[in-house]
């Protein structure tokens, strides 16, 4: 369920406040309406509008479980004004969120095919949403890969998260550092490199990246060189959203509007559109 009008926010409240990185933290929200927030839902990769009254609205992924009730997480990179007042918040101080909004990775068509996710920073927030959901639906999918990457460990977010991941034995995860560090075991690497070497078949496959531009740019080519096709693979883009419903243009791509349209796409289908990736 979202709320009746799209335009018009909704009041909510932060829950909690949970500091990623340095300059990228999470937020837990509710809706105030007690029926809204017991029925809202979503799909991994739609996103929402979060707003502050007298600093503005900015545009997020919905980063947690689609299955969680009751409560949603946005993670937010301090990178302007609205995100400056976004990290002032603490528990308890009231919001406005306008969700969901956008379409949704096409889970439905991956049912049976192996998974493989590629992230960097920021850029895991929905994939992060995706993988709840996968691993809620487990028996759906075949084998999963998450390659996570970030250039230090204090730069790698959901620590909590990546520890059950690491655990699972469903699941092929690396977290990947670009340079060594002391206290640091894991696996070091840029997260194109650690894709080539984990080499994921693109046999019944899709492939799903979000990260930094130059991130997914050499992501893809080592997507590519492991034999995935542009159909194979699939990015979402937050570009310029302002409405959420497809009335300002403001981040219009072609003849698409990433707010509408997307903000999923398959590289396919990206490569017919102006100068994206």
């Amino acid at each position: 369920m979202k709320a009746t009008e799209p335009l018009r926010p909704e009041p909510a409240t932060v829950l909690e406040v949970i500091t990623e990185t340095t300059n990228i933290r999470t937020f837990r929200i509710a809706f105030d309406d007690p029926a809204l927030a017991e029925s809202f839902s979503f799909l991994p990769g739609q996103i929402g509008q979060l707003s502050i009254m007298g600093a503005g609205e900015s545009t997020f992924a919905l980063s947690s479980a689609p299955s969680r009730r009751g409560s949603f997480d946005f993670s937010v990179m301090k990178t302007g004004v609205v995100t400056s007042a976004i990290h002032e918040l603490s528990a308890g101080d009231r919001v406005a969120v306008r969700a969901p909004m956008g379409c949704a990775f096409p889970t439905d068509d991956w049912k049976g095919k192996n998974i493989v996710l590629v992230g960097g920073g920021i850029g895991m927030a929905p994939l992060r949403s995706l993988l709840f959901y996968l691993l809620d639906n487990r028996e759906d999918y075949g084998d999963m890969t998450l390659v996570y990457g970030a250039r230090t460990p204090g730069d790698l977010c959901y620590a909590e998260d990546r520890r059950d991941w690491e655990s699972r034995a469903d699941l092929d995860f690396a977290a990947t550092i670009d340079t060594a560090c002391a206290g640091w075991d894991g696996c070091v690497g840029l997260v194109p490199s650690v894709v080539e070497e984990k080499a994921p078949s693109p046999e019944n496959a899709v492939a799903v990246t979000c990260g930094p531009p130059i991130m997914i740019k050499f992501a893809l080519q080592s997507l590519d060189k492991t034999g995935f096709r542009e159909e194979q693979i699939y990015t979402t883009l937050e570009r310029r959203m302002k409405c959420g419903i497809g009335l300002c243009g403001r981040c219009n791509l072609g003849p698409k509007y990433v707010c509408t349209d997307g903000p999923v796409f398959s590289l396919a289908e990206l490569r017919e559109l102006p100068d994206e990736l």
